[in-house]
C-alpha cells in the first residue's frame, strides 16, 4: 500500500508550500502512473495468461501472494461477475515497464460488477481494465463496474481502468482507508450516474491520478462516514457534470443537510470548464479546498454551502492567486 506523510491530511500538514495544482506533485512516481512508476511486479506466485487461470488463481492466492499477469496478455473475462479477491492478495502487471501499457482484462459483458473484494487489503497494480461500454447516454442496454468494495486498505494503482460506464470504482459501507493512486480513469460517463470513483459512508485517498471522460471523476454520497482526499490529480478537459463532488442530505432526502465528515481537495489541475468541485450541503468536521490551479479564470469553480473553507487557489492560465479566502 502507498504510505506516504502526505496523505495523512491535517490542516496543519497540508501547510501553504506555494505550489499550486499537480505540477508539484511529491509523490515520486508520474501522475497517471505508467512510464516512470516505481512499483512494478515482473513475477508472482501464480502466473496466468488465461481467464482459467486467473479464476483458478484467485480460489488458491493466500494473503501476501501475488498474481501475475504477463505484458501482452489479453483475458476476456465475459459470462464472468463479481469475482471475488481473497483478502491481502496482489493482482499484478507490468504497466510502464519498459513501455509496456500492462495485460488487458475486459468484458462485453451487459451489466456487469467484475470484481469484488472478499476481504481487506486488497490490491490491483500494472493492469488494464476495459468495461462493456464507453458511452453517456442513459441507457440499460449496458451497465458497467471494475471493482467493489466494502473492506479496508483496498489499493488500486498504476492501473488503466475505463470503459465503465456506471463506475470504474465503488468505495461502501465498510471500506476505510482505501488508496486510489497513479491510475488513469476515463470513460465512465453513464447520465445520471458516471463516476470514476464513487464513495459511499467511507473514506478514501485519491492521488496523483489522472481524470478524463467521466460524468463526476469523484463523487461522494455525503453520508455519515463519508470522507475522501483528492490531491495532486490531473483533471483533464473531458467532464460531463461537475468534476469532484459531495452530495448533502437534500440529495439523499434523508432530512439533513450533512455532506460527509471531510472533504480534503488540494493541489489539483482542473483544466476543464464545467464547474470543479460541487459541495451540497455541510461537512460535518470540515471541508478545505486549496492549492489547486483552476485552469478557467472563473472564481465560481467551487459551489458549497457551509462548513468549507477555500483559499490560495490559482485561476486562469497567468495563475491569478485567490485574493481572500472564501468561507462559506
Amino acid at each position: 500500500m502507498l504510505v506516504v506523510s502526505l496523505l495523512a491530511v491535517s490542516a496543519a500538514a497540508q501547510g501553504s508550500d506555494g505550489a499550486y495544482g499537480c505540477e508539484a506533485n511529491p509523490t515520486g512516481n508520474p501522475i497517471g502512473g505508467g512510464e516512470g512508476y516505481s512499483d512494478i511486479f515482473t513475477s508472482g506466485d501464480f502466473t496466468v495468461t488465461t481467464a482459467e487461470e486467473l479464476l483458478d488463481a484467485l480460489k488458491q492466492a493466500e494473503h501476501g501472494q501475488v498474481i501475475f499477469l504477463p505484458d501482452g496478455v489479453e483475458i476476456d473475462l465475459t459470462g464472468h461477475l463479481s469475482i471475488g479477491v481473497p483478502g491481502g492478495v496482489i493482482v499484478a502487471g507490468t504497466r510502464g515497464l519498459h513501455g509496456s501499457p500492462g495485460a488487458r482484462v475486459f468484458t462485453t459483458q451487459e451489466n456487469v460488477t467484475q470484481f469484488i473484494t472478499s476481504a481487506d487489503e486488497v490490491r490491483f497494480t500494472g493492469l488494464r481494465f476495459e468495461g462493456p461500454y464507453s458511452g453517456s447516454e442513459r441507457s440499460g442496454k449496458f451497465w458497467g463496474l471494475f471493482l467493489s468494495t466494502r473492506h479496508y486498505g483496498t489499493e488500486v494503482d498504476n492501473c488503466e481502468i475505463y470503459n465503465w460506464n456506471y463506475m470504474a470504482i465503488s468505495i461502501s459501507l465498510g471500506a476505510s482507508r482505501v488508496q486510489v493512486h497513479h491510475n488513469y480513469i476515463h470513460h465512465s460517463q453513464r447520465g445520471g450516474y458516471g463516476y470514476g470513483v464513487c464513495i459511499a459512508a467511507a473514506d478514501a485517498d485519491i492521488i496523483a491520478n489522472k481524470f478524463d471522460y467521466c460524468r463526476h471523476h469523484v463523487a461522494g454520497d455525503g453520508a455519515p462516514g463519508c470522507s475522501y482526499e483528492a490531491a495532486w490529480n490531473l483533471i483533464m478537459p473531458n467532464c460531463t457534470g461537475y468534476c469532484l463532488d459531495m452530495h448533502g442530505g437534500g440529495d439523499r432526502g434523508d432530512g439533513t443537510d450533512i455532506a460527509g465528515d471531510w472533504i480534503y481537495i488540494h493541489h489539483n489541475t482542473f483544466q476543464g470548464k464545467q464547474r470543479a468541485v460541487g459541495i451540497y450541503g455541510v461537512p460535518s468536521e470540515e471541508g478545505q479546498i486549496h492549492h489547486n490551479w483552476f485552469t478557467e479564470p472563473s472564481a465560481e469553480a467551487v459551489h458549497a454551502v457551509g462548513n468549507t473553507r477555500v483559499y490560495d487557489n490559482v485561476y486562469g492560465p497567468d495563475k491569478t492567486l485567490q485574493e481572500e479566502p472564501i468561507e462559506f
